[in-house]
Formats: structure tokens, sequence, C-alpha cells
């Protein structure tokens, strides 16, 4: 991949390692690059059309690589150079291999989980026109030396077909352990593993279930109150009021029903004389045989 500007003077070295801060190398000025020369911007722009070149070969929407995202994460870039060929005499870039750090709840070949936190591969790119003569070998071992992992130990983000065909003939990293991420890891990458530090228990078979504990029984009478608005009672209906009926006289008095016809005193007695005792009044005077019969008159 070529660029407008010398790659060659902007990094010495074949394979060159960028961080966050995107500096080049501590290179003396020289005369094909002069200090007034924005180097960092050469550079940004050198890994933004890397990221572009690398999404449009892995038919990705968007480039995963770019200036901005190596300055707002701790990624690590390794970029290759072509020494040999120097069009133009600016020189040219090979690919280059993303890694970084990553905290991560993968599954082991127990299917329990394990947070780890392993070196991931995030992008790897070589050039159309460059690939298998070699040079993505030599950069993925120049990685390994310099993070000093082994090849089994990596987690790789969302990989091709061509990455896991070409880890499985320079690596024979071929047997997976099923995960639900984008990521993939490999048979042994448990092997160097610190134990985790959070693991789920095993699912236990159905024919082992016990009926509730204490505790559980304890824990099932406690009433848990439902969330608003659920918890609030039912209000009553209550009936309408309705004014008392008003007659159509002058002060609007209400009206009364029918007067009951006057009934004599004697009459009256004598209806309270032949009304039958109550039951009460009968309990009484069985209970007090020598009761006089004034006080049982009275009584009745």
């Amino acid at each position: 991949m070529e660029f407008p500007f010398d790659v060659d003077a902007l990094l010495p070295e074949r394979i060159t390692v960028l961080d966050q801060h995107l500096r080049p190398p501590s290179r003396r000025p020289s005369a094909a690059m002069p200090a007034r020369v924005d180097v960092q911007q050469q550079i940004m722009t050198i890994v933004d059309e890397l990221g572009k070149a690398s999404a449009k070969a892995q038919h990705l929407p968007a480039p995963i690589t770019s200036a901005s995202r190596m300055q707002s994460n701790r990624h690590v870039m390794y970029v290759l150079k072509d020494t040999s060929a120097r069009p133009a005499g600016k020189g040219a870039i090979i690919g280059f291999l993303k890694v970084g750090y990553k905290k991560l709840f993968v599954l082991d070949d127990r299917e329990a989980h394990n947070e780890v936190e392993p070196l991931c591969i995030l992008d790897f790119y070589i050039h159309e026109s460059l690939q298998r003569h070699g040079h993505g070998r030599e950069l993925f071992q120049y990685m390994l030396q310099k993070e000093r992992v082994e090849p089994h130990q990596l987690a790789i983000d969302r990989p091709s077909q061509k990455l896991l065909k070409f880890l499985n003939k320079h690596y024979n990293l071929e047997t997976t352990v099923p995960q639900v991420n984008n990521f993939v890891i490999f048979e042994g990458f448990f092997a160097h593993q610190h134990p985790p530090a959070r693991k789920l228990p095993p699912k236990r078979a159905e024919g082992d279930i016990k009926p509730y504990s204490s505790s559980d029984r304890e824990f099932l009478k406690v009433a848990v109150e439902p969330p608003w608005p659920l918890n609030r009672a039912p209000r009553r209906a209550t009936p309408p009021v309705h004014p008392p009926p008003r007659s159509s006289s002058l002060g609007n008095s209400p009206e009364r029903g029918p007067l009951r016809p006057f009934v004599p005193e004697q009459e009256l007695l004598r209806s309270l004389r032949l009304c039958p005792p109550h039951p009460t009044a009968r309990l009484l005077l069985a209970t007090d045989p020598a009761g006089s019969p004034a006080q049982r008159r009275r009584t009745r």
C-alpha cells in the first residue's frame, strides 16, 4: 500500500510498534523528513487507510481500526513495511496486526463461566498482492515474541476463514471451545490461566432435585409487596348520595308520608298484655321461682 509521503523515512524499522499515542520511534531528522512535517498526522493517515483496507477485505460495514480508536483504547498496532520495493522512492506498507487486552467471560470445556483478561487479536490484514509470501507469519511471530504469549493463549475477535486456516496451518490450532460471544478460543486456552474469579456451579440432574430447604420455606413465607400502583388498596365504591326530595311548596320542606291513626291508651295497654313474653323474661322466671307476682309482672 503506497502513500504520498515517504514511508521509509517515517517508519525506520521493518516492523514498527504503535500505541495509543501514535508517535513514531525516535529518529534524527533528515533531508527527506524535515522537522516541520507533521509526523503524527502522517501516521494517523496510515492507520486510517489500513483500517479501511482491512474492513473492505473482510466485508465489514465500517472499519474497526482507525486513528481515533487507537487513541481512545490501549491497543498496540504492529505495522509491517516493505523494504525491498521502493515505488517512487517513498516505500510501502505490507500490512498490520492489532492486539489488546480485554476482560472476557468465556466458557471452558465444562460450560462454566470464567472471567479472564487475555491478549486478543483484534484486526489482522496483509495486502492482497503480497499474501502467501510469508509476511503474515513474520508479523504474527514477531508479535508473539514481543508480547511473550503462546498462540493457544490468544482470543480472536470475529476471525475470518482465512485467519482460521492461517492459525491451523502455522500453529496447529484447530479445535475451538464454543462460546456465546464473538471471540474464539482454542483448546489449551485454560492450561496456563489463573483460577477464575467467578465460576458458576454445574447444572444438577433432574433426579437430584430435592424439596425446599428450611431457608427456602422461610423465604417463601415472606410476603413480597407488589410494585406501585399494584400495592394500592382498591377503593370501595360508594353509592351516590342523592339529595332528599324537595316538595314543590314555597318553603321547600321535605315530603311527609300519611300519619297513622291515633290509638287510644286502653287499647294499647290491652295489646301489650296480650303480647307473648320475651325469651329472656321466661328464663328469668324459670330461674327464680320464688319471685313475687308483682315482680313477675314487672319483669314481663
